[in-house]
C-alpha cells in the first residue's frame, strides 16, 4: 500500500510539474477575480470588507472547478486509468494518491495567495489566519469530493458541463460554513464549532472520497 501511494504521488507530481500551464490556470484565474471585483462594485473598503468572505470562497470554487476536468481526463485519453483498474495495486489508495496530489498543486497554492487577496479586500488582519484555516479545510472538501463526479463523468465526450452540474451542490456545505467563519471571527464570535464542523467534514470526505471515486471510475470505465 505504501509503495502504491508512493509511486502514484511520485507520477502525479512529476506530471504536474511538467504541465505549469494548467498548474497556474486555478491561481490566475482566483487572483483575477480578486482583482476585478473591488472595480465592478465599489473600492470602499467597509463594503469590501463585508462581502469578502463570500467572495473569497467562491472564487476559491470556482478556481478549482477548472481544474476538476483534468483530474482524470488526461490519464483517461492515454490509457493509464485501464492500468490502474487491471493492476493488483489498490485503486483506492491510487484514488486517494490522485486526489491528495490534486489539492496540493492546486488547493494549497490558492491558500498561500489568499492573505495577498485579503488585503485586496480589505479584510481586518485578524481573519486572515481563520480565513486560511477555512480555506484549508474547504479545498481539501473541494478536491476529495469533486473527485467523485469527476471519475464518473471521465468517459463522457463533453462531461464538463454534467461535472459542473453534480458538484454545485456538493460544495454548498463548506462554502456556507467556511465564510460563516470568517464572518464570526469578524464580528468577535466564538467559532470554534465551526470550525471542528468543517474540520470534520474535511476528514470524512478523506476518508470516503477514494472508495467513491474507485466506484465510479469503475462504473465510468464499464460502460
Amino acid at each position: 500500500m505504501w509503495m502504491t501511494f508512493k509511486h502514484t504521488c511520485s507520477r502525479e507530481l512529476l506530471l504536474s510539474s511538467r504541465r505549469k500551464g494548467e498548474l497556474f490556470n486555478p491561481l490566475v484565474f482566483f487572483f483575477t477575480i480578486m482583482l476585478l471585483f473591488p472595480v465592478a462594485v465599489s473600492p470602499d473598503p467597509e463594503l469590501l470588507a463585508q462581502i469578502a468572505p463570500g467572495v473569497i470562497w467562491i472564487a476559491a470554487l470556482l478556481s478549482l472547478m477548472l481544474s476538476l476536468d483534468g483530474l482524470f481526463r488526461d490519464d483517461f485519453q492515454d490509457g493509464f486509468l485501464e492500468q490502474m483498474l487491471i493492476s493488483q495495486d489498490s485503486l483506492v489508495i491510487s484514488m486517494f494518491a490522485k486526489i491528495l496530489c490534486h489539492w496540493l498543486v492546486t488547493g494549497l497554492p490558492l491558500i498561500l495567495m489568499s492573505p495577498v487577496i485579503a488585503i485586496m479586500l480589505s479584510l481586518p488582519v485578524s481573519a486572515i489566519g481563520v480565513m486560511m484555516l477555512g480555506l484549508l479545510f474547504g479545498t481539501i472538501w473541494f478536491s476529495f469530493i469533486g473527485a467523485i463526479p469527476a471519475a464518473l463523468t471521465v468517459g463522457l465526450r463533453k462531461g464538463g458541463l454534467l461535472l459542473t452540474i453534480l458538484v454545485l451542490p456538493m460544495m454548498i456545505p463548506l462554502l456556507s460554513f467556511g465564510s460563516l467563519m470568517i464572518k464570526q471571527q469578524i464580528n468577535g464570535e466564538v467559532f470554534s464549532a465551526t470550525a471542528l464542523l468543517c474540520a470534520g467534514l474535511s476528514l470524512l470526505a478523506m476518508m470516503l472520497a477514494p472508495f467513491m471515486a474507485a466506484v465510479s471510475l469503475r462504473i465510468s470505465l464499464s460502460e
